[in-house]
């Protein structure tokens, strides 16, 4: 279902709680919702739509994916670009991002998972995994 998007900062900026398969739901709905605002968003966490739960979702290019639980484990050659969000109104804000990052993670069977990304994927996870711990740009 797709869901209404979280504009709140104070919500936002709530630490969100590590995700079980009971939060099923919540992943189709961020899937759902992120998908509906594909031409507009790269990527979503579930406190975009009001679930503070630690799940992210991205289009890496090719697929959409869906992380429970990430973590960045390690990253690497930083840079200061902008973003946007969603769930922030107004212009783009500056932030530092690494151009690799390494994530574990599980996958949509819960199965734990470390994978390194670069580029714009690197920076999507970033983004987003701000979003999980409460870290706005």
């Amino acid at each position: 279902m797709v869901r209404d998007l979280m504009h709140d900062p104070m919500f936002l900026g709530m630490k969100s709680r590590q995700a079980t398969k009971d939060d099923a739901e919540v992943a189709r709905d961020l899937l759902d919702t992120l998908s509906a605002h594909r031409e507009t968003c790269v990527g979503m966490a579930a406190n975009m739509i009001g679930k503070t739960v630690r799940i992210i979702a991205f289009f890496d290019g090719i697929k959409l994916t869906l992380m429970y639980n990430p973590e960045i484990i390690s990253k690497s050659a930083p840079f200061e670009t902008e973003e946007s969000c969603l769930s922030l109104l107004g212009a783009p804000r500056k932030t530092t991002r690494f151009r690799t990052v390494k994530v574990k993670y599980q996958d949509s069977n819960f199965a734990w998972r470390t994978k390194t990304f670069t580029g714009f994927t690197a920076q999507i996870i970033q983004h987003e995994t701000d979003h999980c711990n409460g870290i706005l740009i």
